[in-house]
């Protein structure tokens, strides 16, 4: 089959913001890697070729005449690449990729991802559906978070589209909008997987020999407790724990508000930056932070260096109070750490068993937790081997071989029998 997967992020710098280019990238090289021809329609960067053959995949910058004038990255000037994106991509995407195709024969499918692309597929289905096309094409569009939903017409996109989800926690979320998704969950880059470089880890441990160790790797977002993590390095100071919190942010405004909170804690803040790639990069800018309980990394960690972060650390704090889906705590359980998620999207959490769940933002949930798993080093490494045995479930050859390809088959056998009813219109808010 040919697979065409629709997708503001993508693998290039320009369009990595979050999540999500982690997700398309993993999923496009998966299936690329399993012999499907692949297309990636992405907001890539503008001086890079426009089309870009990679064996199997094809990557497609799309809106670049646009990104020439916003240098900030994908997000930047996204209305304005969102509604070319609709009214752009599908009829090319239709004339020069999908009818040459089906005329051969084929049968295609495509994975759209986050409301930048609802536009697109509405717009898609119905240009399908003029053509004769559209009962040779299954279509999924897929949300990995609330963001944008109040910008969906979720009726058109029904009629357009399968629409999916990553988790049982957001299929929840979605039914007041009147829609029932299927869940097919994140998967893991084979990256994830690598084991940690064993001096690495050796060197930041000798670094940090006396500290309790705290990771955290989110967005500066109130969903993803950064406040209650604070309150967590204070109480474990004044109980004498000795922790640092080693902690990636972005650029968010709550950024000020949490370092602020910790100062009022009386906790002594700094912040480390590198250039060399690598675990060496990590570990170079950790070697000397003295008396310091929270460490600011202002650089980018790379995959390395967050296995040996993650593997290195006494627990990765990636608890929120709305977790779609929780991509950190799995990469975490992939380096054999010790997750803390939350509650919410976290299918692959099992309290006690691969991962510490904290329910609450109570500091003491924590450390009765932690207290518990640290009484006993067996228990402690149990629950790393359980965590990363349970990771590689998630791995994305698996996902998409044992999850993705089933209910796109079942689809496409549903759709031959009772094609999709007429989508309405052509974009969003029309």
């Amino acid at each position: 089959m040919q697979f065409h997967v629709l997708s503001f992020e993508g693998p290039d710098a320009y369009a990595r913001a979050g999540g999500l280019a982690s997700r398309a990238q993993g999923l496009v090289e998966t299936l690329a890697g399993l012999g499907h021809e692949t297309h990636l329609w992405f907001i890539g960067d503008p001086a890079f070729a426009g089309h870009e053959v990679r064996d199997s995949l094809h990557l497609h910058r799309w809106c670049q005449w646009i990104s020439a004038h916003h240098p900030g990255g994908v997000y930047d000037g996204e209305f304005g690449k969102q509604a070319d994106y609709a009214q752009s991509l599908p009829a090319y995407l239709i004339e020069q990729t999908l009818e040459p195709y089906l005329a051969s024969g084929g049968q295609a499918v495509v994975l759209a991802e986050e409301w930048h692309t609802a536009g697109a597929v509405i717009q898609l289905d119905a240009l399908l559906r003029a053509r004769r096309l559209r009962d040779r094409v299954a279509v999924f569009w897929n949300a990995n978070n609330v963001f944008g939903f109040e910008r969906v017409d979720w009726a058109r996109l029904a009629g357009a589209a399968q629409i999916t989800t990553v988790s049982r926690y957001m299929k929840q979320r979605m039914w007041p909008l009147g829609v029932d998704p299927l869940v097919i969950p994140n998967g893991l880059a084979d990256d994830c997987f690598e084991p940690p470089d064993p001096r690495g880890v050796a060197a930041l441990r000798r670094s940090l020999r006396e500290r309790t160790i705290l990771a955290k790797m989110a967005r500066f977002d109130p969903d993803k407790r950064w406040l209650a993590a604070i309150h967590l390095v204070a109480e474990m100071k004044q109980r004498g724990w000795k922790p640092l919190l080693v902690a990636r942010g972005g650029v968010e405004p709550q950024r000020d508000e949490v370092l602020g909170a910790a100062r009022r804690h009386g906790l002594r803040v700094v912040e480390r930056s590198w250039v060399r790639s690598g675990a060496e990069g990590l570990v170079e800018a950790l070697r000397d932070v003295g008396d310091a309980d929270v460490v600011e990394l202002r650089s980018h960690v790379d995959s390395p260096s967050r296995r040996v972060l993650f593997r290195t650390a006494d627990a990765v704090l990636a608890n929120s109070g709305h977790e779609p889906f929780g991509l950190v705590g799995l990469e975490a359980m992939a380096a054999g750490g010790v997750a803390c998620t939350g509650c919410s999207g976290e299918d692959y959490a099992v309290p006690g068993h691969n991962a510490l769940v904290l329910e609450t933002g109570d500091p003491g949930e924590f450390l009765g937790l932690f207290s518990w798993i640290r009484s006993e080093p067996e228990r402690e490494r149990a629950l790393r081997r359980s965590a990363a045995a349970a990771a590689r479930r998630y791995a994305w050859p698996r996902i998409v071989e044992r999850v993705m390809l089933p209910r796109v088959e079942l689809h496409r056998a549903v759709q031959r029998v009772e094609p999709p009813s007429r989508a309405a219109g052509s974009g969003l808010g029309e």
